[in-house]
């Protein structure tokens, strides 16, 4: 593989992994809306003010971060995009979390014009972008995987090549959002009744955490967020929400009925309504203890 890799989005998540690409020996290509982005991830030693269509004739692999499908959408199927100026042969990684829709069209079109495609969400957040510590879960083709895997193993330590099908690893992605939905409402509920019973939350997460009601996300929540009383987002409240929607989403196509899902999501979405979207997903915990009946 060339040394010269595409970077589309350096946002939270993006810019922690193009910096650890450089930090890899890559030369890398950045682009963002955000100019500030831009000249920061420039200050780092990487290259930026190179159009999409150039970035795809330096480039032999291009990544993609970006916040929703609509933005997704365009950077590869707009008129000015991605697949539309392409060059045969190229790997596009597309590592934002989307419908599984989306990765099927967008691989479709891709392979039209002789370009590999792999949907490849991550788990682990801002620090495990930062920490080179991503979990991939990569669908799409297994030749490409393995000749993008030098790339992979410079942001992640967890690599998995989920299956051929292109959204497989959106499926796994989606499932393990959902998994945190429950896990992160029931922490919030959890550590509402305990302040209500007059507990000691530090002494109750010791003890919690040696025992089964121990896990990651309460580990998490409590100790980044709650515990500080401080909601700057690592996981905004908002794209979990979008993620419950898509888990809904694939459900209703396999004909299955969530009817916790449901609920789970109806209480994000009341949550991101009050203006809670753009707090980090934890702060669930002040929106119940503020509904709270007393």
């Amino acid at each position: 593989m060339k040394k010269n890799i595409g970077f589309i989005g350096l946002g939270n998540m993006g810019f922690p992994m193009s910096k650890n690409l450089l930090e890899s020996g890559f030369t890398v290509y950045g682009v963002d809306l955000n100019k500030e982005a831009e000249a920061k991830f420039e200050r780092l030693g990487g290259i930026i003010g190179v159009s999409i269509s150039n970035l795809i004739r330096l480039c032999d692999a291009i990544f993609t971060s970006l916040p929703s499908t609509e933005a997704v959408e365009a950077i590869y199927l707009g008129k000015e995009g991605i697949v539309e100026n392409s060059q045969s042969g190229t790997v596009l990684i597309d590592t934002s979390t989307v419908a599984p829709d989306l990765n099927q069209k967008i691989e479709k079109a891709a392979i039209n014009k002789g370009m590999y495609f792999l949907a490849a969400p991550v788990s682990g957040g801002v620090v495990g972008a930062v920490n080179k510590t991503l979990t991939f879960m990569v669908g799409g083709s297994k030749q490409a995987f393995e000749r993008s895997l030098p790339l992979f193993d410079a942001l992640g330590e967890n690599i998995f090549h989920v299956s051929e099908s292109v959204d497989s690893g959106t499926a796994v992605k989606l499932i393990n959002n959902l998994l945190i939905g429950f896990y992160t409402a029931g922490v919030g509920e959890a550590l509402n009744l305990a302040q209500k019973s007059n507990l000691d939350l530090e002494k109750l997460f010791d003890m919690l955490n040696v025992s089964y009601g121990q896990s990651r996300i309460y580990e998490r929540n409590y100790k980044t967020f709650i515990a500080n009383d401080n909601y700057e987002p690592g996981f905004a409240l908002k794209l979990l929400r979008k993620d419950l929607g898509f888990a809904l989403d694939l459900a209703e196509k396999k004909q299955l009925d969530l009817p916790i899902s449901k609920v789970l999501f109806e209480m994000y979405e009341k949550a991101e309504k009050s203006g809670l979207g753009e707090k980090d997903m934890a702060v669930v915990y002040k929106q119940i203890n503020a509904t709270s009946i007393l």
